[in-house]
C-alpha cells in the first residue's frame, strides 16, 4: 500500500485530529506502522549523530518529541483492539506488538544513546532545570537502564528477546479471555429457571436470545448479565453453572488455556529483572513507585489485612447465619455468596440494585456527571454529533474552559459487545503536550459495559456502575485538564499507585445528598431520589467493606506472589494461587477455577506489581476528600487546588511533594479506616 493511501499516514484532517475512524481498516495498520518507525528512527539518528554536546534540550526534549507519528499510530490499533476488535484487528495486535517492542528495545539498547542521555544525566546543566525538565530527565536516565541499556554481548540479547516475547503473550492472553468470556452462553428456555430475576434483566436476557436468533433467554459472562444473575437467581445449580464457568476461563486444557501464558510471563519477568540486577520483578517495578519497595507494600497490605480480616469473618458469619435463616442447608459457597449477601442487604435496609436503577438513567448521570465536573472545575461539555466515532453507541464531546477555548476531545463508549473486552477504562487517542508555543490538547476515552436500552426501558445503571462511570471519569479529568510540557509526563502518565487517586476521589460523590439530590430522579415518575434512600446507600458503602476489602487484598497479595518469585515457577498455577491466597481464603476453592487465567490486570493490563495500588488510592482518597468534607464538597477552592496541585500537574512532579501541596501533610490511613468502618 502506497503511503499516500494510507489515512494512518496522512495529517488527519479531522475536526481536532480525532483519528479518521471511517476511513481506517485493519490492513491500514502495519503498513503505517513500519513506516512511522522508519521516521522515528530517522528522527533518533538526528540525535545520536549530532556533534554539539548531549544537552537536555538537543538530547532529551528531542529524544522525546520523536515517534509522535508512530506513538498515535499505535494508540488507535491497541484502543481499538480492546473496544472494537475483530478477528483481522486481532492478527495485526499480535503481529504489531513484537515489532513495536523491538522498536522500543532498539532505543533503549542503543549505546551511543544512552551515553548521551547519561552524559546529561551527570552533567552540571541539571541544576538550571526546572522540576517538570528534571522529572523527565531522570525517568529518561532510568527507563534506559531498565531498559536494558547498560547490558551487553549474551545479555543485551537475551533481554530483547524476553521484551518482544512478553508483548506478544500480553496480547495473546486478553484475546484468549475475551474469546473464552463471548464463547459462553446460559440459554434458558424454561420461565421457571428466571425465579428470583429481575424483570429489566429478563428483557435484556430475551433480547440477547433474540439477537443470537434463540427463543427464550441468554445470559452470558459480561458484568451486566452475570453480576444480576449471580445476585439474584434462584437457582443454585444455574448459579453454580454461571460461576464455574466465569472462574474457569482460559483455565481449561483448550486453544484459549492461560495457565503456561501465566507461568511463562511471570518466569521471563523474574529473568528480565536478574538480568538488570534485581532479585525480583516486583523490586524491579517499584523502584519507580510512591511505595518503592516489597517490603512496603507487603507491610501496607499486611497492615490492611490485620484491620480488615476480623470484619471479613463476621461479614461471612452474618451471611451464613442469614442464610440458614431462610432454609439453606449446609455451607454457603462461592456461588451462594451474592445470592445470600444481596438477599441480607435488602432485608436489613430494604434497599438493592433495582430499587435504585430507575433513580440512575444513564444519560441523566452522564449529565449530572458533566455537570459536576464543571461546578468543581469549571469546565463544560458540548456534544458533537457531527463526527464519526469508531462505533455508533459512542458520543463524542467538546471539553471547553472558563474562557470556552477547546480543553479536549472526550468520547463516550458505554455498551457491551462482542468486539469490546470486559471491564471499564480510560484511555486516550492523543495524550496531551506542548510543541513549542503551541498546547497540543487530549483525545480521551471512557469505555464501560454498562447494559443497554431495552424495549421497555431505558439504559439504567446500578449504584455500582454510577462509582464506576464517576471512577472512569476521575481518570478522564486527569488525562484532560493536564497541563505540562512533556507528554511523557502528562495526563494519567503518573508513578502506578498514585494514578488511581483522580478516580477513587469521585466516587465519593456517589454517596453525597448534595449532588445525587440535585439530578437523581426516577426515570418513570421524576420523584427526586429519597434522602431515605441516600440515607441507606451511606450505610451500605460500609455494608460487607470486611469482605470487599479482604477480597481486593487476596489480589494484591496474589499479584506480589507472583512478582515475588526469586525462581522460576513450575507448579500449576492453581496450586500458586492456593498458597498465595491462603490468608484472604473464606471459601473453599472451586474445582477447574483460576484467578490468574483471566487475570487481566497482571498479564495484560499493566498492573503487575501494581495491583496494591488500588487500595494505597484508596488511602489518598479518603484524605484527600476528607478537605472537601471540611471545606463543603463543591467548594471551588478546595476543587481548584486538587485541579492544580494534582490534576493538572499529571507526573511533572514527585506525587508525595504534588499531595503535600494540596493536603497540607502526608496521607493517614485513619480516613480510610474511618471510611471503611473498621474503627470499634
Amino acid at each position: 500500500m502506497k503511503k499516500e493511501n494510507n489515512p494512518l499516514l496522512k495529517k488527519w484532517d479531522t475536526p481536532y485530529g480525532i483519528p479518521p475512524f471511517d476511513q481506517i481498516d485493519a490492513g491500514h495498520f502495519m503498513p503505517a506502522i513500519k513506516a512511522a518507525i522508519e521516521k522515528a528512527n530517522s528522527e533518533i539518528e538526528k540525535i545520536i549523530s549530532n556533534k554539539s554536546e548531549p544537552s537536555f534540550f538537543n538530547t532529551i526534549e528531542a529524544l522525546e518529541l520523536a515517534g509522535k507519528q508512530l506513538g498515535l499510530v499505535a494508540l488507535a490499533l491497541f484502543n481499538l483492539n480492546s473496544a472494537e476488535t475483530s478477528k483481522e484487528l486481532q492478527k495485526v495486535a499480535a503481529e504489531a506488538s513484537p515489532v513495536l517492542t523491538r522498536f522500543s528495545n532498539d532505543i533503549s539498547l542503543n549505546r551511543a544513546l544512552f551515553e548521551k542521555v547519561k552524559h546529561v544525566y551527570n552533567s552540571h546543566e541539571k541544576k538550571n532545570l526546572d522540576e517538570e525538565q528534571l522529572t523527565l530527565l531522570t525517568d529518561r536516565y532510568r527507563s534506559f537502564r531498565n531498559g536494558g541499556a547498560e547490558l551487553s554481548g549474551d545479555k543485551r540479547e537475551r533481554f530483547r528477546k524476553i521484551s518482544e516475547e512478553l508483548s506478544s503473550l500480553s496480547v495473546k492472553f486478553e484475546e484468549n479471555v475475551l474469546h473464552e468470556t463471548n464463547d459462553f452462553e446460559l440459554h434458558l428456555s424454561e420461565k421457571k429457571d428466571l425465579e428470583g430475576l429481575p424483570q429489566g434483566i429478563i428483557e435484556a436476557a430475551a433480547e440477547e436470545a433474540q439477537s443470537r436468533n434463540k427463543a427464550g433467554w441468554v445470559f452470558t459472562l459480561h458484568a451486566p448479565s452475570y453480576i444480576p444473575f449471580m445476585q439474584y437467581s434462584k437457582i443454585r445449580n444455574l448459579r453454580q453453572r454461571m460461576l464455574e464457568a466465569y472462574s474457569s476461563r482460559c483455565y481449561k486444557k483448550n486453544d484459549f488455556d492461560n495457565r503456561k501464558i501465566v507461568s511463562r510471563i511471570v518466569n521471563l519477568r523474574l529473568e528480565l529483572a536478574n538480568l538488570l540486577g534485581f532479585e525480583s520483578y516486583a523490586e524491579f517495578v517499584l523502584e519507580d513507585r510512591m511505595a518503592g519497595s516489597s517490603e512496603k507494600v507487603c507491610s501496607f497490605l499486611e497492615e490492611l489485612h490485620k484491620r480488615a480480616y476480623p470484619y471479613a469473618l463476621n461479614d461471612l458469619k452474618m451471611v451464613r447465619e442469614f442464610a440458614k435463616k431462610k432454609g439453606h442447608k449446609g455451607e454457603i459457597e462461592r456461588w451462594d455468596w451474592a445470592y445470600y449477601s444481596e438477599w441480607m442487604k435488602r432485608e436489613l435496609y430494604a434497599i438493592d440494585d433495582e430499587t435504585l436503577r430507575p433513580y440512575f438513567e444513564l444519560r441523566k448521570v452522564e449529565k449530572a456527571v458533566f455537570d459536576l465536573a464543571t461546578a468543581l472545575y469549571d469546565i463544560t461539555f458540548d456534544e458533537l454529533k457531527d463526527i464519526k466515532p469508531y462505533h455508533k453507541d459512542v458520543r463524542v464531546y467538546e471539553v471547553k474552559d472558563s474562557s470556552g477555548g477547546h480543553l479536549a476531545i472526550l468520547m463516550t463508549d458505554y455498551h457491551p459487545r462482542e468486539g469490546k473486552s470486559g471491564g471499564a477504562w480510560m484511555t486516550a487517542y492523543r495524550e496531551q503536550y506542548r510543541d513549542g508555543e503551541k498546547d497540543i490538547r487530549p483525545i480521551v476515552s471512557i469505555v464501560m459495559n454498562f447494559s443497554k436500552a431495552t424495549a421497555g426501558k431505558p439504559a439504567l445503571l446500578t449504584h455500582n456502575e454510577l462509582t464506576t462511570l464517576l471512577h472512569e471519569f476521575g481518570h478522564a479529568l486527569h488525562g484532560m485538564l493536564s497541563k505540562c510540557t512533556y507528554e511523557s509526563n502528562s495526563g494519567t502518565n503518573v508513578k502506578r499507585d498514585f494514578v488511581e487517586l483522580p478516580s477513587q476521589i469521585m466516587e465519593n460523590f456517589a454517596y453525597e445528598r448534595e449532588w445525587l439530590g440535585s439530578w437523581a430522579k426516577h426515570y418513570k415518575t421524576g420523584e427526586i431520589i429519597p434522602d431515605e434512600l441516600i440515607e441507606k446507600l451511606k450505610k451500605l458503602a460500609v455494608y460487607n467493606e470486611g469482605y470487599a476489602c479482604n477480597r481486593q487484598l487476596g489480589f494484591g497479595f496474589l499479584d506480589m506472589a507472583w512478582h515475588s518469585i526469586k525462581q522460576p515457577v513450575t507448579e500449576d498455577i492453581g496450586e500458586f494461587e492456593d498458597k498465595a491466597g491462603a490468608r484472604t481464603e473464606l471459601f473453599p476453592r472451586v474445582e477447574g477455577a483460576s484467578q490468574s487465567s483471566a487475570f487481566g490486570h497482571l498479564f495484560s493490563g499493566g498492573y503487575a506489581a501494581g495491583y496494591y495500588g488500588y487500595k494505597w488510592a484508596e488511602v489518598l482518597d479518603a484524605d484527600a476528600y476528607e478537605k472537601f468534607r471540611e471545606n463543603g464538597i463543591f467548594d471551588r477552592n478546595t476543587a481548584m487546588s486538587f485541579k492544580k496541585n494534582i490534576l493538572e500537574k499529571g507526573g511533572s512532579a514527585d506525587p508525595s511533594k504534588l499531595y503535600r501541596a494540596f493536603r497540607g501533610a502526608d496521607p493517614s490511613i485513619d480516613a480510610l479506616l474511618k471510611r471503611s468502618g473498621f474503627t470499634e
